[in-house]
């Protein structure tokens, strides 16, 4: 069963653009403990991004998916100097980055394909919690608005 899963980007990091532009092609999600979508998503299936407050405007395709686990301070680093440029992350950026992370558990990173915009549409969270950063519907009418 393919899913559709949405991708609730923090605006102020300005991500949803650098996806778009292809200068990000790489969706990172960094945990304590196992979240949405870890071992819930696979290659050919479709992530719509939205910026938190905003509609939903554009859509990408999973090309493969890694997954980290029992990190240590100086894994999350390997993986940062690995992949952070394809993760939209600057050089410089990297030490900011790696501070917020370091203490984490679990690393996803998910490779992107064909980035393109949408129709901007809005969707319903009902029942996902509020603080939800990450759904996984069957299809796109069971949160569109």
């Amino acid at each position: 069963m393919s899913r559709i899963h949405i991708a609730i980007m923090r605006k102020s990091w300005g991500l949803t653009q650098k996806i778009l532009s292809g200068e990000k092609i790489i969706e990172s999600r960094w945990y304590k403990n196992k979240y949405r979508p870890w071992d819930q998503i696979g290659a050919g299936e479709t992530i719509y991004f939205k910026d938190s407050g905003q509609p939903v405007t554009l859509k990408a395709e999973v090309a493969k998916v890694l997954q980290f686990t029992k990190l240590t301070p100086p894994k999350v680093r390997e993986i940062l100097n690995q992949y952070g440029n394809q993760d939209g992350i600057t050089p410089g950026e990297i030490e900011t980055y790696y501070q917020m992370f370091k203490n984490k558990n679990y690393c996803l990173l998910i490779f992107l394909n064909n980035p393109q915009k949408v129709n901007p549409f809005l969707i319903n969270k009902t029942g996902f919690g509020a603080m939800s950063s990450w759904l996984i519907v069957p299809s796109l009418s069971k949160i569109k608005t």
